[in-house]
């Protein structure tokens, strides 16, 4: 099944896709249960949504469907497992310590957006990046999980756009505490949560082989092959579940693919590569099976200023 957060007069409603991703309808399930809801359920829930669909004679077309937020996790996960990526950023092939376990920083669960909504510039910033992955959502509560184990807790996949600030990056990256604002301010998740069954057929040697492609203001300037993962999606659960507990709903991306960011082409490409997004450019992206999502740049929230910290040690010059 393909599943999405349909916004409806009634509040958010779940819908089930029929036919293709181009010209299907969206059956909408019954008023209540929220997408994370019927994840919960398990198999059960996903087997009576399928059965809700089939009889359901509320049906939307897609262009009428009103497509909000995917679904409100309990947690997002992000990790960075392209090797082409981290090498063109970095300007070397990763060292041998990069390839002993997957990294990965949790991102805002709150900042989750809808795949063709509007986005807000934040404050203060003005180096904003997209960033092309596919997540996998878990559908099963799993704790120290074999990488066999952890494919069986996947219920699915979606896009994935991990917003980025550059110029707090560079700020907070001088400081051994990973990521904060510049990641805090949105995430595109959607359109669809594509339920595993529908791409077993598209996994290659253990690992979910899709082609990926993000366009700017219409023009095409990066994908890849999620194939190209150094580890799997099952992999990552596995390493996500290791002496705690992964559960329904949470998202793991994938981290960028090569090309999937305006940082990396900036550094190879630095004579054409395209300026940092500017409100009204219009990132999309596309992934085969999993479908697109698209969004606008649009003015953020005038800036509210913090004042410095208070110094209470002395340097010595």
């Amino acid at each position: 099944m393909r599943l999405t957060t349909l916004l409806t007069p009634d509040g958010p409603r779940v819908g089930v896709l029929d036919g293709s991703m181009t010209d299907g309808v969206v059956r909408l399930l019954d008023a209540g249960p929220t997408l994370l809801d019927v994840i919960r359920g398990g198999e059960e829930a996903l087997a009576d949504a399928a059965r809700q669909a089939a009889r359901s004679a509320e049906v939307l077309e897609l262009g009428q469907a009103a497509i909000g937020p995917l679904l409100d996790p309990p947690s997002v996960r992000d990790f960075l497992t392209y090797e082409a990526h981290l090498a063109e950023l970095t300007g070397a092939p990763p060292p041998d310590e990069w390839y002993e376990m997957p990294l990965f920083y949790f991102s805002n669960p709150a900042s989750v957006v809808a795949p063709f909504g509007d986005v807000r510039m934040p404050p203060y910033v003005t180096q904003y990046d997209y960033e092309l992955e596919v997540a996998a959502v878990v559908g099963r509560a799993g704790s120290d999980l074999t990488s066999e184990q952890a494919s069986g807790h996947i219920v699915g996949y979606t896009l994935f756009n991990d917003w980025s600030a550059r110029d707090l990056q560079v700020h907070e990256f001088r400081f051994p505490m990973g990521p904060s604002k510049s990641k805090d301010a949105a995430i595109t998740l959607g359109p669809w949560l594509v339920t595993a069954d529908e791409v077993a057929d598209r996994v290659v040697d253990g690992r979910l082989a899709l082609r990926t492609e993000v366009r700017l203001n219409g023009e095409r300037v990066g994908g890849d092959l999620t194939s190209n993962m150094a580890w799997s999606f099952a992999e990552l659960v596995a390493h996500a579940s290791r002496g705690t507990v992964v559960r329904p709903g949470d998202v793991l991306g994938s981290g960028t693919c090569g090309t999937g960011c305006l940082a990396e082409i900036k550094r190879t490409q630095p004579d054409t590569a395209p300026d940092w997004l500017r409100v009204g450019d219009v990132v999309r992206m596309e992934v085969e099976e999993l479908g697109s999502i698209e969004n606008r740049l649009v003015p953020g929230p005038d800036p509210l200023p913090v004042p410095r910290g208070r110094r209470r040690i002395h340097r010595e010059d």
